[in-house]
């Protein structure tokens, strides 16, 4: 299986769920969080310098997930595609340009055109707060890319997303334990299998933990990814993964002939 690209399209791996997908022209950041302090999480590994995007793809509301320091960085007219619930707290907070999308939903980002498919969360900003919806975004060009968000592995998820050239996929959380709607190193495996993609790059892991609790800290930042690519190899052989360290960037795969 080649994975030679067919121009200069890149993925950067920029800590937790903030990955930059630079496909046809058009330049997509997801889940921005880059500060060296979120409430009681520390950031582990240093911030990835994030270029100007075309727009910035939301998966659901959780701190961990929606950063609104972050979101400043880029300014209030920064077109952000958010998951349906996000509006109304963006807009209060001064962004301009927000389009909620439910799953299903499809809208243009230049050439490349981004879906919201299903994800299994709880998208609400915190347990007392409004319902909010979790999703993932399929990114469809030259090329398709799926960025799963938050999520647990549920069975539908191949009749959603089939056959892409690279998934990003969770496999693990900010500390030493994981809470339902997330996926560790073997379900993350085990929708790769499901979902069949050239490659995988695993994401959410190695860039948040606690404070206080660093003698648990080497294992939960480093061991995830690579479990994810041992289940990989065993349960799904065709696809390759790729271990990106947070700040990392690679070509994208080429398309499927």
């Amino acid at each position: 299986m080649s994975l030679t690209p067919d121009r200069n399209d890149l993925v950067t791996y920029s800590g937790h769920a903030t990955t930059v997908i630079e496909l046809d022209g058009a330049i997509l950041v997801t889940d921005p969080v880059l500060r060296s302090r979120l409430m009681h999480l520390r950031r582990q590994v240093p911030e990835s310098l994030l270029t100007e995007p075309d727009a910035v793809l939301l998966s659901h509301q959780h701190f961990d997930h929606l950063d609104l320091p972050t979101l400043r960085r880029f300014g209030p007219d920064v077109r952000i595609i958010a998951a349906r619930g996000m509006g109304r707290l963006l807009a209060r907070k001064g962004f301009r340009q927000v389009e909620e999308v439910a799953v299903g939903d499809r809208v243009a980002v230049g050439p490349v055109t981004v879906t919201a498919v299903p994800a299994e969360h709880d998208g609400r900003r915190h347990p007392f707060a409004r319902p909010g919806e979790a999703v993932g975004f399929l990114i469809e060009g030259t090329r398709s890319v799926y960025f799963a968000g938050d999520t647990d592995l549920y069975e539908e998820l191949a009749d959603h997303v089939s056959g892409v050239d690279l998934a990003l996929l969770p496999v693990w959380g900010w500390g030493h334990t994981l809470g339902p709607g997330h996926m560790d190193p073997d379900s993350a495996a085990r929708a790769a299998a499901l979902i069949g993609p050239r490659l995988a790059i695993p994401i959410h892991w190695g860039t948040l933990f606690p404070v206080g609790l660093a003698r648990w800290r080497g294992q939960h930042l480093e061991r995830p990814p690579r479990e994810f690519a041992e289940r990989v190899a065993d349960y799904s052989p065709g696809t390759e993964v790729r271990v990106l360290e947070p700040g990392e960037s690679m070509p994208l795969p080429s398309a499927r002939s």
